[in-house]
């Protein structure tokens, strides 16, 4: 479809939610309802790490390519199944120097801007394309000295463009960015303390002639960047890399079930004729059949949080209260608090969720630190303890469960990990939405791993069945889609080697992990 084209979607008035936007006609699975460029986005000033944002794919936080921000998230990301499919990758960071600041891909061996030696780019193709974002920035990171944080350098960019094209940069931007919420006068002490200091650095890296802005106007452009700016992944969602605003994007409202993803399509720059180059954008995507008027919502948090955890991170973020109905009846916190089919006593599920608590604090400073032993360790009394006594489906144990398969995985203990792995599958699938793009990643890790393990019937199944959510969620021409068809034709075959002879299949597989 053509970027920017808004024909399936209609600004309302969605009541006391405010602005939204709803289906202008009958949308089908997997229909892209519009796709758009970003008004302004930035690479992140330094990227997760081991010691940043964890495991990365921690499956309570799976993420499905686009998220909401703020410049106080932490930046926790699902990861997906890289070629190599060990989780090295997934625990090793990602360099700042290793993201192309056009298109956003992660790359190694980057083209650095001459003139503030900040900004990257696979080739000259990318960088051509982004020095109209980029020029005014250069100048000011020269003049400053070094690059500050990115929501300084965005809210920076988000002004640059706003002089240029004021604050609608096409026909089918449906409001001005400056018209965005900005819920300034509801931030905390805190979280206004800091927006004051960004302001303040923000004046002293802003250069634009003598065109300037009082404070208060820097301040509400940052309170739209903190209440709208989306977090953007790499091309295979392996790490959150930056964050834009799309003002369109912006307008569809939150359901902790919601009937629309987002995901980010990097474009494509690879082309010989620029005439043939694509532009990066987010898409939103129809996760079913939605009739013609329906409200359309995406996720602005993980589902799997218990409601009032949602509602509490959605006001403190967001500053609104969530009355979906997932929120108000609390639809599936009594499977997320589950205690196992044997029916232990109500203290005993409490002795062990607490211990639960605690083992994971302990878990998590064992993995800054490194330990991954220790975190294996930890992992192995804490499962232990919830045997028979928590549910699959309670959150402590699937946390327990991820942890533990990632760091198998790693060590290159397929099998434990396969274990694993799929017990939280199959506490995902009776919590998530079946074409929800978190389930999927969730899925296709599984399917890797069981592959991996020499179990090639369960990977390829699994691998399909992954397949076939992301279809939907992503889409064919999606990086993380067409890795995924590489995998399928690949089990498929092994499959079939499998079948025919299981002793030759056997050979095969050890001396490829050798490798």
């Amino acid at each position: 479809m053509t970027v920017g084209n808004m024909e399936r979607a209609e600004l309302f008035d969605a009541g006391s939610k405010g602005r939204g936007l709803r289906a202008a006609k009958e949308l089908n699975t997997g229909e892209v309802i519009f796709s758009e460029p970003s008004f302004a986005a930035v690479v992140f000033d330094r990227y997760g790490s081991p010691g940043r944002s964890g495991f990365c794919m921690n499956m309570s936080q799976v993420y499905s390519d686009c998220g909401r921000w703020s410049p106080s998230q932490g930046r926790d990301l699902p990861s997906r199944p890289l070629n190599s499919m060990t989780s090295r990758d997934i625990l090793d960071p990602i360099l700042a120097t290793q993201v192309c600041h056009s298109c956003f891909r992660h790359k190694a061996n980057l083209h650095r801007c001459a003139q503030c030696k900040f900004a990257h780019y696979c080739d000259r193709t990318c960088q051509t394309a982004c020095w109209n974002e980029h020029k005014q920035e250069c100048g000011a990171i020269k003049k400053l000295g070094s690059a500050p944080s990115e929501n300084i350098r965005l809210a920076a960019r988000v002004l640059w463009r706003m002089h240029k094209d004021t604050g609608i940069a096409s026909d089918s931007q449906l409001i001005s960015v400056d018209q965005l919420q900005e819920h300034v006068a509801d931030l905390a002490a805190e979280d206004f303390k800091q927006l004051r200091a960004d302001v303040h650095k923000f004046l002293q890296y802003w250069s634009y002639g003598t065109r300037q802005h009082s404070v208060d106007y820097i301040s509400h452009i940052f309170g739209i960047i903190k209440c709208n700016g989306f977090t953007l992944s790499d091309q295979r969602g392996l790490q959150a890399v930056g964050v834009g605003l799309f003002p369109n994007l912006c307008l569809v409202n939150h359901d902790c079930w919601p009937n629309c993803t987002v995901i980010l399509n990097h474009g494509n720059q690879s082309a010989v004729s620029s005439a043939l180059h694509s532009q990066r954008r987010i898409e939103l995507r129809a996760l079913g059949k939605i009739p013609e008027g329906e409200e359309l919502t995406v996720s602005y948090v993980d589902f799997l949080n218990l409601s009032a955890d949602r509602q509490k991170k959605l006001k403190e973020r967001f500053h609104f209260d969530c009355t979906c109905e997932h929120c108000s009846k609390h639809i599936e916190d009594d499977l997320m608090t589950a205690g196992a089919d044997s029916k232990p006593s109500a203290d005993k599920v409490k002795e062990v969720t607490v211990f639960s608590k605690e083992s994971l604090e302990k878990i998590e400073k064992s993995r800054v630190e490194g330990d991954y032993n220790e975190v294996l360790k930890l992992c192995y009394e804490c499962l232990q303890k919830q045997e028979n006594v928590l549910a699959d489906t309670n959150l402590y144990k699937l946390q327990v469960l991820s942890i533990a398969s990632e760091v198998l995985s790693y060590q290159r203990s397929f099998a434990k990990a396969a274990d694993y792995a799929h017990r939280m599958v199959e506490g995902y699938r009776k919590l998530y939405h079946p074409n929800n793009a978190q389930l999927g990643m969730a899925i296709m890790r599984a399917g890797v791993t069981h592959w991996h393990a020499g179990q090639i019937e369960e990977g390829h199944s699994l691998i399909c069945q992954a397949y076939r959510i992301l279809m939907v969620t992503h889409g064919s021409n999606h990086a993380i889609t067409k890795d995924l068809e590489g995998m399928r034709t690949q089990t498929e075959l092994e499959l079939k080697m499998f079948k025919q002879n299981k002793a030759a299949y056997q050979t095969m597989r050890d001396a490829a992990l050798k490798h």
